[in-house]
């Protein structure tokens, strides 16, 4: 693997824990009746979640751009 498609992995990775720890904080208000906080954690993972994916897809299209696109043949 490239070392950008690995970045874009660890990137990937960064993010999803980031999220991650945002819905832990979401439950830990939610449970406390502070909705508004739990709201703002949500909507900070969904964040993380979005920006994770767009790495997950940059390694995608690097891996291609590396080493072509090869078939896929049903087992």
């Amino acid at each position: 693997m490239s070392k950008k498609a690995a970045g874009h992995h660890k990137k990937a990775s960064e993010h999803l824990t980031y999220a991650a720890r945002h819905h832990e904080e979401a439950a830990k208000h939610h449970e406390a009746g502070h909705h508004e906080t739990a709201a703002h954690h949500a909507h900070l993972a969904a964040g993380h979640t979005i920006v994770a994916r767009g790495h997950t897809e940059d390694a995608a299209k690097t891996h291609v751009e590396e080493h072509g696109k090869k078939e896929v043949r049903a087992a």
